[in-house]
């Protein structure tokens, strides 16, 4: 019959499916981020702030006692294979503490302005054992004229190759290296320049666990735990633990090696336990005063020269590393390029200075000093200027600097176990300007950590008693520039890293931290720079300014 109205109703047209929802951030699940942050803010005190001058001077003492370890351990251990006495270990040791005093002062004034102490640099070993191999051939009246044949022949050595870092330096040269790095580089350099002196963390501690474990234990509890007492308690343990720490175990010490707990033990533990095995306190002069040639005339070898030459790069390349992680712990900025080249120009100056003087080796930005500007949370550079003041006066009245050099090196070990890993984490923090996501970044970040300490690894276990490493050619300063390069941990950090990190395509320059990094290569790039980086007392108006 008839056909309804809804005979030839066609249907809606069927709809868009809905696009999948997104699903939940995981950051907004597990809680807030946190953004990159260019400098720390749980600081006390930065680079520019200063602590009231009681506390400034405690904690320049500390810096002064951190720095002794090293100074002393590396005197230990080379002066008696030269030859020297123990007189001859208690005026190397003031030399080595008074030119890095100097050089300390030079460096937080007019070099990288960084609250970095200088200290004596193990770079120098492969090269001081050649000059002992070489001597221990001929035929000298008494170990003490090979001791010092030795020293002129490290002072003509030190003076020649310290040209090196003065034209890398001022040359500009080093800061147009650095501009090929970016935070994937600089990760893992300044870890690897805390990491890299592990044997001198637990392994030397091993050689006396009942003083040196103690030490360790007593100072995290001190420092860490103990501190949330009482809030003057805080104060006080925070930035003074260590001091009271070594004064707690040492008093330890004297009492086990007045006791007798040492008499029948090796001689091995007897050196590293007993506080009267420096024989320091009877050796060291009242007053000396170090001085030009107090050796001697230089001696100029030109196959000592070439090897002391790699010794003076590897300097420059942990220098380098030790920078960035000072402006991390003292609430600078990264160090522009300009300001990493005079540093390593006026490091040369240094190293030239310490061969007129007759110092055992060239120095060093000290790892460990910048450690503790973590662990104080305390980053003043006017602290760092004071303790050269100290570093002066124990270098120049002997007996008392004799006195604070018998602490069992056991103990400075300890100390090491926790500033050197702060240093080494401070380095894990660039991270944050990169994309830590990117697989291309993970591979350059992995090859270098792992290559910077495999490789020095094989060049160190590969090395005889007597100093030879695996390069063994007829050309010993080649063997000596070889071998230096790669037994160290940054520098080899340096050459893995720059190199896949320039070479490998990256997706983005935001992937490599480029444009964080880039503003840091120019003196007028970031306008903290002037603040942290120049010179004072109007320094800059009377200098050219392709120094500045």
């Amino acid at each position: 019959m008839g056909e309804t109205e809804n005979h030839h109703h066609h249907p809606p047209p069927p709809q868009a499916a809905a696009p999948p929802a997104a699903p939940p951030s995981l950051a907004l699940s597990r809680g807030p981020t946190w953004t990159p942050a260019e400098q720390l803010h749980q600081l006390q005190y930065c680079i520019h702030s200063n602590p009231s001058w009681p506390q400034a001077l405690l904690l320049a003492f500390q810096h002064y006692i951190v720095n002794l370890g090293t100074t002393v351990l590396i005197a230990s251990n080379i002066v008696p294979l030269m030859g020297g006495t123990h007189g001859d270990k208690a005026r190397v040791i003031q030399a080595l503490l008074f030119m890095s005093s100097i050089n300390t002062l030079l460096q937080t004034l007019i070099g990288s302005r960084l609250p970095t102490v200088m200290g004596a640099s193990i770079a120098y070993t492969l090269p001081l054992f050649s000059i002992i191999n070489d001597y221990n051939d001929e035929d000298f009246a008494s170990p003490h004229d090979r001791f010092v044949h030795s020293m002129r022949t490290i002072q003509g050595s030190m003076i020649v190759s310290s040209f090196l870092n003065i034209i890398l330096g001022y040359g500009r040269a080093w800061g147009e290296l650095t501009r090929f790095f970016s935070p994937i580089v600089v990760v893992p350099v300044v870890c690897l320049v805390g990491l890299g002196l592990f044997a001198r963390g637990f392994p030397l501690l091993g050689n006396c666990v009942e003083i040196g474990l103690p030490m360790l234990i007593l100072l995290m509890i001190c420092q860490q735990y103990l501190k949330r007492i009482h809030s003057r308690a805080h104060l006080i343990l925070e930035r003074f633990a260590l001091l009271l720490c070594i004064g707690i175990v040492w008093a330890f010490a004297a009492i086990l090696t007045v006791s007798g707990a040492y008499n029948n033990v090796k001689p091995a533990t007897k050196q590293s336990c007993r506080t009267d095995r420096s024989f320091l306190m009877s050796s060291a002069p009242w007053i000396k005063i170090p001085y030009p040639f107090q050796w001697g005339t230089p001696i100029f070898r030109a196959s000592h020269v070439f090897g002391m030459l790699g010794a003076a790069l590897v300097s420059s390349a942990e220098s380098t590393g030790t920078f960035f992680a000072a402006a991390r712990l003292s609430g600078a900025t990264a160090p522009p390029a300009h300001v990493l080249s005079r540093s390593i120009g006026l490091q040369g100056i240094g190293m030239l200075l310490e061969g007129l003087f007759g110092s055992l080796v060239g120095t060093t930005a000290s790892v460990e000093n910048v450690g503790l500007l973590g662990l104080t949370h305390i980053g003043s550079r006017r602290v760092v200027q004071i303790s050269t003041a100290f570093m002066i006066f124990f270098s120049i009245f002997g007996k008392f600097g004799a006195f604070f050099a018998s602490i069992p090196l056991p103990i400075f070990a300890a100390i090491y176990c926790i500033l050197l890993g702060i240093v080494a984490a401070s380095g894990i923090t660039f991270i944050q300007f990169a994309n830590s996501n990117s697989m291309r970044n993970i591979y350059v970040l992995g090859v270098s950590l792992f290559l910077g300490l495999s490789i020095p690894q094989y060049f160190v276990t590969s090395r005889t008693f007597d100093g030879h490493g695996p390069v063994r050619t007829n050309a010993v300063w080649f063997n000596d520039i070889l071998n230096t390069i790669f037994s160290s941990h940054a520098t080899v950090a340096i050459i893995v890293g720059t190199l896949l990190d320039n070479t490998l395509e990256a997706n983005h320059v935001e992937d490599r931290g480029i444009p964080w990094w880039k503003p840091f290569q120019h003196s007028k790039g970031d306008v903290r720079t002037e603040e942290f980086y120049s010179y004072p007392l109007r320094i800059n108006e009377y200098l050219p300014s392709r120094f500045l």
